[in-house]
């Protein structure tokens, strides 16, 4: 989890640029469909989405209520 708030960091950002992100950072890519990682995500509060019809998908980001869920350490400041 923490990788992928540090991907996200303070932005708002389509699917394929957090994969590109997770990619480039930590030479990480998500085994699984990334999309369904981030709604199950999404679904436990720990990150934030919706459909952008602009944008043609997904938009992804983290706030501070999603960094401070239990049983997860916050990253603050994008560290």
């Amino acid at each position: 989890m923490e990788m992928i708030w540090k991907a996200l960091g303070d932005d708002r950002v389509s699917t394929n640029e957090a994969a590109a992100r997770l990619e480039e950072y930590f030479k990480y890519r998500c085994p699984d469909d990334l999309i369904k990682t981030m709604n199950k995500y999404r679904k436990e509060g720990l990150v934030k989405g919706k459909v952008s019809f602009d944008d043609g998908g997904w938009i992804w980001w983290a706030d501070e209520e999603c960094r401070s869920k239990a049983g997860h350490r916050t990253i603050a400041g994008g560290q």
